[in-house]
């Protein structure tokens, strides 16, 4: 039951995700400043959830999760970089490379955790990308001058699928509001330095700005990571990193109701070729799990009876 609800948790996470990006273009802060106050704003509330969900599982450590402070760190480099892209390439660039995320997370899970990858996952994942690819073609750009930061994108992609991969380890651990805290906590803590060394505006100036910051910390991320975390309990990291594309769909859909960006045909076509793959990989995974259970069930049959 938990698995048949890791699903809609996901896409309802990366929904609110996709919120993300309007709240940082109307925020008046430095951009890594942002990133900061989306985790130092929600820190205070993944704590109360924490302190007052039902005591720690039988099997979560006592001691302090350094893992969860490696995923943290990881996060604070995907915020900060991705931010600092936007401002350096489009906002289609930035969004679109930093979308490579599940390519990173389905390769090591393949090459080091042992995850199956078939010819047909990997279908999945690249009609997906494709369809990321139709979603924001007419606001790609590919120059000299972006150079820079559709590295950063690439590079942010990296961060965030080094965070997608210690989430997904360490949730075999620990409780959804423990990984969520742990996490953002660090996160925090990191990004903070990078602000005051960047020089950054760290304070907002009006209760406009603050109640832009509140909305992004508690609905893209308490609400769109507590729910990814959920979900990233539940399925394989491969499967859960390519579902995760839903991000740009909702981001696109999100920048056409709120920021009046335009959203046509081309736009819906590309969000269904999106939605196309993620079903694709999710036959995939179905398939390649009941080839697993046939397999063990024909080994249990071939098993010779004991002797005495």
């Amino acid at each position: 039951m938990s698995e048949a609800r890791a699903l809609p948790a996901l896409i309802a996470g990366a929904t609110l995700i996709g919120l993300a990006p309007v709240f940082v273009r109307l925020a008046e802060v430095g951009p890594t400043a942002v990133a900061f106050w989306r985790l130092a704003l929600a820190a205070p509330v993944l704590g109360i959830w924490l302190l007052t969900s039902p005591g720690p599982r039988a099997d979560e450590p006592a001691r302090l999760p350094w893992g969860l402070w490696l995923g943290g760190a990881f996060f604070a480099g995907d915020l900060a970089v991705w931010h600092q892209s936007i401002h350096w390439t489009s906002v289609a660039n930035s969004t679109l490379l930093t979308n490579l995320a599940p390519v990173w997370v389905s390769l090591v899970a393949w090459l080091a955790f042992g995850e199956r990858i078939g010819r047909v996952f990997v279908g999945g994942l690249l009609l997906t990308l494709a369809g990321a690819v139709v979603l924001m073609a007419d606001s790609l750009k590919i120059s000299a001058q972006t150079l820079a930061g559709d590295g950063m994108a690439i590079l942010t992609s990296l961060f965030y699928a080094g965070y997608l991969l210690v989430l997904s380890r360490s949730r075999a651990q620990f409780s959804t509001p423990a990984v969520m805290f742990w996490t953002t906590s660090a996160a925090a803590l990191c990004t903070l330095p990078i602000v005051l060394a960047l020089g950054e505006l760290l304070w907002p100036a009006s209760a406009r700005d603050w109640l832009l910051l509140g909305g992004l910390a508690l609905l893209s991320h308490v609400g769109g990571q507590g729910l990814i975390a959920y979900g990233f309990a539940h399925l394989p990291a491969s499967f859960s990193a390519v579902s995760l594309l839903v991000q740009p769909v909702a981001a696109t859909v999100f920048a056409w109701l709120l920021l009046a960006e335009p959203f046509g045909a081309q736009q819906a076509l590309g969000g269904g070729i999106v939605l196309g793959g993620i079903l694709l990989c999710r036959r995939a995974m179905r398939a390649d799990r009941t080839l697993t259970r046939r397999r063990v069930c024909a080994a249990r049959r071939c098993r010779p009876a004991r002797t005495a």
